[in-house]
């Protein structure tokens, strides 16, 4: 005799394929089929899937998580739309079987196409196709990100030597060394451009690249010549003799790396071997400025912190840079000449070297990243300044532990100097608010008059994968 199992187990059979299988254990007979056991209304002639429990008919809603088939539908649970997965299970718009738990955005294998929806119930609509941003480093496939899965991977990254890797994703691994770009350059050149050279800065940039909503490579997108306080100096007189392009300040403070170095100075930029050199005791351009971002300087070191007097003859470089996606710091090496030492130590008439960059990096309380650990800015104050003849001046005693020899030739002797110092600051962009164009200023200026005068040399600009472990320290 045929029984009713056989019906019932073609239905279980058919919940399989959707989802997890309906329960049953009814053994009614062919006797049983138009009668109605359970008093719900239906019979198993009528689609009740289980006679002996009044909860499960036809008319039933369905409901989730209880592992029934309530509505006798073939669905536990209900996979109202057929694609395998019930709600209870991951599918978050069960009418609709291009949706549900891992299938592919766009609607459709191979389309690759966004169509504003969620297929994959991940709550992120058209992700894991090509036009869109998987790790969030600024790149689509689209644009040229060669892994999407990596956000130090893409076409906006330096590439790392030695890792065999390639970050940029122009197809060469560990193409990341940059030559050199400053042997050619002069002395006495005007062009912002060829500064930045000269501290290392080799790569240019673009704002707009042809495609659009694509960011082009990192590198110097801007480079100008400004006053400390960001005016144009084109109507200045003896600007441009605050900087220049030398192979060396002095036999001992020698390029860094390539062929030059960059010499900012409020007095001329210049070697007394070099044309153009200015005695720095007393050469005064003529010209006041303010300062960077409205910042004030202040010399913790000292018992009796000087008041700060207004800048004169100063001269900055303003360099706008787009930061490689995947740098975490940079750093910079400097070595701060001034002739203030020793007679005008915690005094009005201090010059100073800063350099700046906005925004600030978090933690800060302004935008200078140059300063000892005393939270001194590089003047004849601060606690680096290492290049003199020990001695006691101005209330703070000078150990001087690297002697006066790098003093010679450079028209600063019998004056002081730091000797090699280096910069680390923080260039992830979590630091630097989300944002991967920063403004970087270095300049100086005396102050108080444009009377004895100081002089920076700077270099070997380096970009790093490795956060920033400080801020200036001396280096060899």
């Amino acid at each position: 005799m045929r029984t009713s199992v056989f019906v019932l187990g073609s239905f279980v059979a058919f919940g399989l394929v959707a989802c997890t299988p309906v329960r049953s254990n009814i053994t009614n007979t062919d006797a049983d089929v138009n009668v109605d056991n359970d008093g719900d209304g239906f019979t198993i002639a009528q689609g009740d899937c289980d006679d002996e429990n009044p909860n499960v008919n036809p008319d039933m809603p369905e409901y989730p998580s209880n592992y029934i088939d309530d509505n006798c539908d073939g669905f536990v649970d209900s996979d109202f739309d057929g694609d395998g997965y019930p709600v209870d299970q991951g599918d978050c718009d069960d009418e609709d079987p291009t949706v549900y738990p891992y299938a592919p955005e766009g609607g459709a294998p191979g389309e690759f196409m966004p169509d504003g929806v969620d297929n994959d119930c991940d709550g992120i609509v058209d992700n894991h196709l090509p036009s869109y941003d998987d790790d969030g480093d600024g790149y689509t496939e689209n644009q040229g990100d060669c892994n999407d899965a990596d956000r130090n991977v893409n076409p906006g990254a330096m590439d790392v030597a030695d890792n065999e890797i390639d970050e940029d994703c122009n197809s060469i691994v560990d193409d990341g060394a940059i030559e050199s770009c400053d042997a050619s350059l002069v002395m006495d050149s005007d062009d912002p451009w060829d500064a930045a050279k000269a501290m290392g800065f080799c790569k240019q940039a673009y704002y707009d690249d042809g495609l659009e909503g694509f960011r082009a490579e990192w590198g110097v997108l801007e480079a100008r010549w400004i006053l400390p306080d960001g005016t144009d100096p084109s109507t200045v007189s003896n600007f441009h003799i605050g900087h220049g392009i030398l192979s060396q300040f002095g036999p001992e403070t020698t390029h860094r790396e390539g062929s030059n170095l960059l010499v900012l100075s409020s007095g001329a930029a210049r070697t007394p071997a070099d044309p153009g050199y200015m005695n720095p005791a007393g050469f005064s351009k003529g010209y006041g400025s303010g300062t960077p971002y409205g910042y004030q300087p202040t010399s913790p070191n000292c018992t009796f912190p000087p008041t700060t007097g207004s800048p004169y003859d100063g001269v900055a470089l303003e360099l706008v840079v787009r930061v490689p996606t995947n740098a975490r710091s940079a750093s910079f090496d400097f070595n701060f000449f001034t002739y203030e030492f020793p007679v005008y130590i915690c005094d009005t008439y201090n010059d100073y070297f800063v350099a700046m960059i906005d925004p600030m990096p978090a933690g800060q309380t302004d935008n200078n990243i140059s300063f000892d650990s005393g939270g001194n800015p590089i003047s004849v104050n601060n606690a680096l300044l290492q290049v003199c003849t020990p001695q006691s001046a101005g209330g703070i005693n000078f150990t001087c532990p690297l002697g006066t020899s790098m003093l010679t030739d450079t028209g600063f002797e019998a004056h002081a100097a730091t000797g090699w110092l280096q910069t680390t600051v923080s260039m992830d962009a979590t630091s630097l608010g989300g944002v991967q164009i920063v403004t970087l200023l270095f300049g100086v200026w005396d102050s108080g008059d444009g009377a004895l005068d100081s002089t920076v040399a700077i270099d070997n600009w380096q970009w790093s994968v490795d956060p920033a472990s400080g801020s200036t320290a001396p280096v060899n």
